[in-house]
């Protein structure tokens, strides 16, 4: 059955031929997988880029182990990620599936929901953060003594400052996107990673701030993010809009909420507590395994550049994700099961030639990619970084396919499976394996942890999409 069919035949679900969401039933699969994709793999890729190049100015601008400080703060901002994309996921599956059925104004109540509860967490953790300060950083995993620690408080005491800006701006961007307007969302990215990127340097080397100028140059840029998104949505260009004279309050729709995004709120949190024990294990072992007194800061350094290259690795992947959700969402709603199946397949094509690419690169130029953040980098730090980059890579090409297939039971409204499958790679497996293995083989133990749960996680996630697969033929023969 051609898409050529398709848009002569399937109604629009009540949405006006025009209408940017009625076009995710109608055009042809793989142009609108390029269409969203494109601008949300250039948002996120830009968005890593501007994290990365944070980190090189901090690595070339301060020294090596400050990098080690904001390896011990990341714990806390995944768990601040972990709410916005609790409600900003969870709001735009929901607009996805009722603009998908026609039922326009669920999706604007839900928008509205999504706002506030955006806005609200982040000033409560604003609030909590700055409160309970020194105690959250005396749990983030950093031996006696370690030198890191005191960066990460300069860093993250400002970085509370702007925990709003980025929620909000995160959030809601995953709503515009859902609507049918990736460019607005890719927008966004690129004004503040483009800031960012201008506001470093001259915080760093310019004004002489250290840490504190990456910081002060993260929120600016957050807050523009934010203020372009918002912009948008309270504009008529919006297909739904962001109109707070038309909200009615409804626990019902927050709980739809929750649970739309309860499974990307466990993939982050998990993500938290799986960085936090990284960063105790880095610290356990570092010095023993590389021979020196700040071996552990040391380390944490290290994971912090292999972090950082692999996410520029995975972020293209978390946009293909993000591009293939409205496709996904609105023509499972729609009963277009065979236009699903053509969006999951050419996402998960696309996602695994890229964690392939990046393989690749990553085993092929470990020193090179590591000496941008460090050129003048201790012997240690050389020797250990390099080596952990080709470990923990070894499974890199199937992480594009277990990250699709994860989100898919999430668009086709079984969330429970999903937290399962993402909990098996972050929690059930991985937490086991650093333990086990960093008992047993130490530092390199722990560093190979990823590969192991990785490939673990990908069989069972495999196992279940295929009867998946077998379900959604089912339902396209029928439909048939």
């Amino acid at each position: 059955m051609s898409d050529t069919h398709d848009e002569k035949t399937h109604p629009e679900a009540g949405l006006p031929g025009g209408d940017a969401a009625g076009r995710l039933g109608t055009e042809p699969v793989g142009k609108l997988l390029l269409r969203f994709s494109i601008p949300a793999i250039t948002g996120m890729l830009v968005s890593a880029l501007y994290n990365m190049v944070d980190r090189i100015f901090v690595g070339r601008g301060v020294n090596e182990i400050a990098l080690g400080g904001l390896s011990l703060v990341l714990p806390l901002m995944t768990i601040f990620m972990a709410f916005a994309m609790l409600f900003g996921v969870g709001a735009a599956n929901m607009i996805s599936m009722r603009l998908g059925q026609g039922r326009r104004a669920e999706a604007e109540n839900a928008l509205n929901h999504c706002f506030f509860l955006l806005l609200g967490a982040g000033l409560l953790l604003m609030a909590a953060g700055l409160i309970f300060l020194e105690p959250l950083l005396s749990l983030l995993g950093a031996q006696e003594g370690s030198g890191a620690i005191a960066y990460a408080r300069d860093y993250f005491r400002i970085i509370l400052l702007g925990s709003s800006f980025s929620m909000v701006g995160f959030g809601l961007s995953h709503c515009t996107r859902a609507q049918g307007f990736p460019m607005i969302t890719m927008i966004a990215m690129l004004l503040g990673a483009g800031i960012n990127m201008i506001l470093d340097p001259i915080f760093i080397f310019g004004f002489g701030w250290g840490v504190e100028g990456a910081a002060w140059a993260t929120i600016i840029s957050q807050l523009i993010s934010a203020v372009w998104i918002v912009y948008f949505s309270v504009s008529k260009k919006a297909v739904i809009r962001l109109k707070f004279s038309t909200m009615r309050f409804s626990p019902g729709i927050i709980f739809q909420i929750v649970s739309f995004g309860s499974a990307q709120f466990l993939l982050q949190f998990i993500m938290s507590a799986v960085q936090l024990l990284y960063n105790t294990t880095m610290g356990w072992y570092g010095a023993a395994a590389l021979g020196v007194a700040n071996g552990g800061d040391v380390a944490l350094s290290g994971m912090n550049i292999n972090g950082s290259i692999t996410m520029l690795i995975l972020m293209p992947v978390f946009g293909i994700n993000q591009g293939a959700q409205p496709i996904l969402g609105y023509n499972y709603g729609a009963k277009q099961y065979h236009r699903v199946l053509r969006a999951y397949l050419g996402a998960v094509g696309v996602a695994t030639l890229i964690c392939t690419i990046g393989f690749i690169i990553g085993e092929c130029f470990p020193v090179q990619l590591v000496s941008l953040f460090a050129p003048k980098g201790s012997d240690a730090l050389m020797h250990f970084a390099p080596t952990a980059m080709r470990i923990a890579m070894i499974m890199l090409p199937l992480a594009g396919f277990q990250i699709v297939s994860s989100n898919f039971f999430v668009v086709t409204g079984r969330p429970r499976t999903s937290i399962f499958l993402t909990m098996l790679r972050q929690f059930l497996a991985l937490i086991p394996c650093i333990l086990i293995f960093g008992k047993l083989w130490g530092l390199w133990g722990a560093v190979a942890a990823t590969p192991v749960a990785d490939g673990f996680a990908s069989l069972l996630t495999a196992l279940m999409i295929a009867f998946e697969m077998k379900k959604l033929r089912r339902q396209i023969k029928e439909g048939a």
